[in-house]
């Protein structure tokens, strides 16, 4: 810490016009600014981030709604590398879909919890929605068929 930081009473303006409560005494302590600190020492967790198990756990069960994610969607890759892609694809979104899911139920989902719950929900349940929806339409033999999208692409593609 700079000598001149030192010297200066809480509060006082620094030659950078910033108060002098950013030195470490404290949460608050002298500042007359509401402005946030130039550096980051830490940030919060995404709400519901907390253990998905109690502390004495082991890491995989502290961890299992976002492992039962991860091995539904490694399952439909592995299926889709099997040559079944329209079941390997459905899986890999109703995996996303299951996401969302976990995360609207449950009040603690561990690393499933990126953002917010709202923007996580509406992130893993949009893609999964998008991605069963796009697998149900893949060609050939689609087992969706949606006819407004015909007359969508032989308007754009005339």
């Amino acid at each position: 810490m700079p000598a001149e930081a030192e010297s200066r009473e809480p509060g006082a303006a620094g030659p950078d016009g910033v108060s002098g409560g950013e030195s470490g005494a404290g949460p608050g302590a002298g500042r007359s600014s509401r402005r946030p600190p130039r550096v980051t020492r830490d940030t919060a967790r995404p709400e519901g981030g907390g253990r998905a198990a109690p502390g004495d756990a082991p890491a995989p069960a502290r961890q299992w709604p976002l492992l039962a994610v991860l091995g539904a969607t490694g399952l439909g890759l592995l299926i889709v590398a099997f040559d079944a892609f329209r079941v390997g694809t459905i899986l890999v979104g109703l995996a996303m879909i299951g996401g969302a899911v976990l995360r609207w139920a449950l009040p603690d989902v561990g690393m499933l919890a990126v953002r917010s719950r709202f923007t996580d929900m509406f992130t893993y349940g949009g893609l999964g929605a998008a991605i069963v929806l796009l697998a149900l339409m893949a060609q050939p033999h689609a087992w969706l068929k949606l006819p407004f999208l015909d007359d969508v692409l032989h308007f754009t593609v005339q």
